[in-house]
């Protein structure tokens, strides 16, 4: 039975992914700063699975939890790295910025090194990130969240880059999600927003055909193209 652990479990896109992999007899491993939704969420599945409660912004010890859960469940196939936050601050509050940069910069850099790291020794694995059509462009209203969507995905290339000149069987997987019904999607006109459930079905699809990037859903691409090709001039003013 293959093991993976989900980073960002408790809600959202993490929490049908984790369902996903347990209806298919993945025994998971749900990492989350809330135990009560973490608990809630292990009752639903029907595999042995683990939790392992932690806060990405407190690098060293989120690592070192990361890592105790990993031996907990004597080894693990892949990491899927889905927390993350954002706010909209058009007036630049900095403790939104701040927070924005420790989540989804610091955070996330700490588990994915640490994710690398061991299947670096254990010689294989697959990490997934879950980084945003956002990545592609700045942001009049959530500066910080589209920067650190462009780092996420950049340090998933470096890493992909990395496996391959080392020549390494890991496989990194970088997820751009458009617009998903959770927490995360925010303000007013939102469009083609996809339901958690299809949105983890189409990346669990992705991880299993090993794909190294994924636009979710898949209509996002024409909307990616549009974003890398439209002059500073037009996309200013949307």
């Amino acid at each position: 039975m293959k093991k993976a652990i989900v980073i960002g479990a408790s809600s959202g896109i993490g929490k049908e992914l984790s369902i996903i992999l347990d209806q298919n007899n993945y025994r998971v491993g749900l990492v989350g700063r809330r135990k009560e939704l973490l608990i809630n969420l292990q009752k639903e599945l029907k595999n042995t699975s683990y939790i392992k409660c932690l806060d990405v912004s407190s690098t060293e010890e989120s690592i070192c939890k990361l890592q105790e859960l990993i031996q907990e469940m004597e080894g693990v196939d892949l990491i899927i790295i889905s927390a993350g936050c954002g706010y909209i601050n058009p007036k630049l509050d900095f403790e939104f910025e701040k927070k924005t940069i420790e989540v989804n910069v610091l955070g996330f850099t700490a588990m994915i090194n640490a994710a690398y790291n061991y299947f670096n020794v254990k010689g294989k694995g697959h990490i997934v990130g879950i980084s945003s059509i956002a990545a592609f462009r700045g942001s009049y209203g959530e500066p910080a969240y589209n920067a650190s969507k462009a780092y996420v995905s950049n340090y998933m290339e470096g890493l992909s880059i990395k496996a391959k000149k080392d020549k390494l069987p890991i496989i990194v997987t970088d997820i751009k999600p458009g617009f998903v019904d959770t927490d995360m999607a925010q303000g007013e006109g939102l469009f083609w927003v996809a339901p958690p459930r299809k949105a983890a079905l189409q990346i669990y699809k992705a991880i299993k055909k090993e794909k190294e990037h994924l636009y979710v859903t898949k209509r996002w691409r024409l909307v990616a193209w549009l974003l890398k090709i439209l002059p500073k001039k037009i996309y200013s003013k949307l």
